[in-house]
């Protein structure tokens, strides 16, 4: 009974091991940037797509470079012939007269074959020149595994920026919301203030019937802003592959991050660094290799040719009485063709325009470039500033808020002063935040516009 109980401990234990093992991954209480990048790396879909696709061609490189080598091939075939092979022989008289003799053959029909026939060949074929169309092809084939490489680096980089602006838009609709509560609170006592004064005379009706209509005003844009974080969160979940509705809580970044570098130095880098120009380039060296394999098209090709067979009437191919067992031959083939109504030429010229198709999108592509980092550079230089004005704004904001809301108790200011100034503050806060959140994610799209937004 006891080596049965530490049996089954045991198998419950072993079965239980791999679950552990491979369990769901923990996750981070509390998501930084650099967790959220590297776990949407790892399972967004879109980075497998770029990853199947520089397998596709690293595949297809190899398959190229297979045409190097020679190729071996070998059959084994049986033949059935009916009637059996046959000859007609007439009849033959021979005459001999030292010493005098007489000879004659019956004639008529004779076996010269075998009804069953079997056959086994081994051949190799090796080419030896293909006017380059072999060496061409398989450049490009190396050409267009490096697109390869850099169309998933730019999928890469595409989800990385996904994944930085919706981390900001997170934090800055949880800024916001926090402004719509605080706000709610500001108009709920406000309204209980305009309350007290009205019940004792002090203050008119219209002036508490504004305090609630600002006071359900502010219930709407809390409800507005509760649904903004829900969907800045549900954005969030999506791209790092979660559940819709899982908790997001985020290490809060929101605060200025200096760029010094020049608008110049931007777009060089960018020119540089940027994949999809990269990935232009390498079109162009791959179309290029295209014409010289379509160059090879107007040379001969040579190869040489190895062939063994064996033959026989029984499946082990031994031979027969009519025909050896066994036979070789080693070769030389030159195949050119000598016209084909122009085909080679025309398929030649159309090498040579996709060379220039390519040139003309590498450098439509450059130009694109350059205009969107000036572009996205101003924005950055923009909200900059922005945030700047904004954040001093805040303080005189506040300010006047305080000193409207004093005045109010004293009855030395309006309620509409006390509503104006409290939705002045709002509005130079939730700016602010805007600003820096915007601030942040121009500095991000530039970045990746430079090439430079990687994991």
């Amino acid at each position: 009974m006891r080596r049965a109980l530490y049996l089954v401990a045991f198998t419950v234990f072993i079965s239980i091991l791999p679950l552990r093992l491979v369990g769901a991954e923990e996750e981070p209480r509390v998501w930084t940037m650099k967790d959220a990048i590297l776990r949407a790396v790892k399972v967004n879909p879109l980075v497998s797509y770029g990853k199947y696709g520089v397998l596709n061609a690293e595949a297809q490189m190899k398959g190229a470079r297979s045409s190097f080598f020679p190729r071996f091939s070998t059959y084994y075939q049986y033949t059935y012939l009916h009637p059996e092979p046959w000859s007609y022989m007439p009849s033959v008289t021979l005459t001999s007269t030292v010493p005098p003799i007489t000879l004659t053959s019956p004639g008529g029909a004779i076996t010269v074959g075998t009804r069953n026939n079997y056959t086994w060949a081994l051949e190799a074929r090796q080419t030896i020149f293909a006017g380059g169309a072999i060496m061409a092809n398989y450049e490009a084939k190396k050409k267009a595994l490096d697109v390869a490489h850099l169309e998933e680096k730019r999928v890469i980089m595409d989800l990385v920026l996904e994944v930085k602006v919706a981390y900001y838009q997170v934090l800055k609709a949880e800024k916001m919301l926090d402004l719509a509560r605080i706000a709610w609170e500001q108009l709920t006592s406000h309204h209980r203030d305009a309350e007290s004064f009205f019940s004792v005379g002090l203050i008119p009706k219209n002036d508490l019937l504004e305090s609630e209509v600002r006071l359900a005003e502010g219930v709407q844009n809390l409800i507005r802003a509760e649904n903004n974080l829900e969907e800045a969160r549900s954005r969030f979940n999506s791209l790092l592959k979660r559940s819709m509705n899982a908790p997001v809580e985020l290490e809060d970044i929101l605060n200025f991050l200096p760029f010094n570098a020049s608008m110049d130095v931007c777009i060089q880098k960018a020119l540089i660094q940027r994949p999809e120009i990269k990935a232009y380039e390498a079109k162009i060296e791959q179309a290029r290799e295209m014409v010289k394999i379509a160059r090879g098209e107007l040379l001969p090709s040579v190869g040489l040719i190895g062939h063994y067979e064996r033959y026989g009437d029984g499946p082990d191919v031994r031979g027969t009485t009519y025909r050896s067992m066994e036979n070789w031959y080693v070769a030389a083939r030159m195949d050119w063709a000598i016209w084909e109504g122009g085909k080679t030429k025309y398929e030649l010229d159309t090498r040579r325009a996709q060379v220039n198709q390519m040139i003309s999108l590498w450098e439509a592509e450059k130009d694109r470039t350059a205009l969107e980092v000036k572009t996205l550079f101003l924005k950055v230089k923009e909200a900059e500033k922005q945030v700047w004005v904004t954040k001093k704004a805040i303080e005189q904001a506040e300010e006047n808020f305080r000193l409207n809301r004093e005045k109010y108790r004293e009855q030395l200011a309006t309620s509409t002063q006390v509503l104006d100034a409290q939705s002045l503050l709002t509005k130079t806060k939730s700016d602010y935040y805007a600003a820096i959140s915007d601030y942040l994610i121009y500095q991000a799209r530039l970045e990746r516009a430079m090439g430079e937004n990687n994991p």
